[in-house]
């Protein structure tokens, strides 16, 4: 049963990963690249992390992975929101 939750959830990460692969490769536009490769970064890396924590059993590793899962929650979208209004405020720029 463990098994079955692991490998769902790294099939599930391992997908996440892939569409914002694609996502970064097909979308045309800074922002689209940016809001597709923010959600499914940070997905693909939870439901990794998270396959991890099941994995090892719930201890002082698994309280360290559920850390960095925490970390990424916050991170990944502030860091995704600070280049896009960097970009936005370039282009803004450029047309004055």
């Amino acid at each position: 049963m463990k098994m079955i939750l692991v490998s769902i959830l790294l099939f599930g990460g391992l997908f996440f990963f892939s569409v914002g692969t694609i996502g970064l490769l097909r979308f045309d536009d800074v922002f689209t690249r940016a809001h597709g490769a923010a959600k499914c970064d940070t997905l693909g890396a939870v439901f990794s992390l998270l396959a991890l924590v099941v994995y090892n059993g719930f201890g002082f590793t698994s309280f360290k992975l559920i850390m960095v899962i925490v970390f990424l929650w916050i991170t990944n979208p502030t860091a995704t929101h600070l280049i896009t209004r960097a970009e936005f405020n370039r282009r803004k720029h450029e047309k004055n």
